[in-house]
């Protein structure tokens, strides 16, 4: 290979690391040239590029660009190398593990992937790196999480037996009733509450010398018994004796000629 030849293979490479930010380093040693022919249809069906070049070139390509972003890749870089471009992180090594199944092989072997700034190194990697989700696949994670709620609730609402017409639901509210008192209640709670005043007649009875309390002699009570015994003769006598009615007579009426002879015939006492 003339000189003029690697540097156009290194402008190749550049390219390819300049527009992918993931690719594959896979060693297809021992692979027969059917079997390559058969990774290479592999990978054009999933949209992954696959160049085989010297090591050598692919480290001069990798330093031209970013010495220290791909030093990682350094030590991988031996024997034959195979890599695989893509824009999908996990889509090399699907290619990978089902290449393996299809031979019954354990080739191509995985020696090292750069997904996104990120390297791993080892075939102990690839059962991991078929595992990946891609940004595809992580946007529709968060708006299925997103969504959920949303079909939650639509589910419930669609689920739901409807309602008859007449049948409306009707939301019971139990609300505290507020108890107002009357003025005649309120007039009835102050006379149970409040003590019974004296009556005007009881404050107006005259109290005997007995109701007093104090102690009374033996002359005042026969005195206060007297007094009792007179007031009540008056009162029966009172009663006993009718009312007569008085009668004028005029002056030389028959009566008055009667009532003068009486008087004359009645013999003075």
């Amino acid at each position: 290979m003339t000189k003029e030849q690697k540097q156009e293979v290194i402008e190749t490479l550049k390219g390819k690391f300049s527009q992918y930010t993931n690719f594959y380093l896979t060693d297809t040693e021992n692979l027969s040239v059917a079997q390559v022919t058969n990774l290479r249809r592999h990978c054009f069906n999933k949209q992954v590029e696959m160049k085989v070049a010297k090591n050598t070139l692919i480290k001069k390509a990798m330093e031209s660009i970013d010495n220290e972003k791909y030093s990682g890749i350094y030590d991988s870089l031996h024997k034959v190398t195979a890599l695989m471009f893509s824009e999908s992180p996990k889509e090399p090594a699907l290619i990978i593990s089902s290449f393996r199944k299809e031979i019954n092989g354990e080739k191509p072997v995985l020696k090292a992937a750069f997904l996104n700034g990120d390297i791993f190194v080892g075939d102990n990697q690839l059962v991991a790196l078929t595992k990946i989700k891609t940004k595809n696949e992580l946007i529709g994670e968060v708006i299925s999480l997103l969504q959920s709620p949303i079909q939650r609730v639509l589910g419930a609402l669609q689920n739901r037996p409807e309602a008859s017409d007449g049948d409306s639901p009707q939301s019971t509210v139990d609300s505290p009733q507020p108890t107002v008192n009357s003025p005649q209640q309120s007039l009835k709670e102050v006379t149970a509450e409040s003590p019974k005043a004296s009556k005007p007649e009881d404050a107006a009875k005259p109290v005997s010398a007995g109701e007093t309390g104090k102690p009374v002699s033996d002359e005042a009570a026969a005195k206060l018994d007297s007094e009792k015994d007179t007031e009540k003769t008056v009162s029966t006598e009172a009663k006993a004796t009718p009312a007569s009615p008085e009668t004028t007579v005029e002056p030389g009426s028959p009566d008055a000629s009667a009532q003068e002879t009486i008087s004359s015939e009645t013999p003075a006492e």
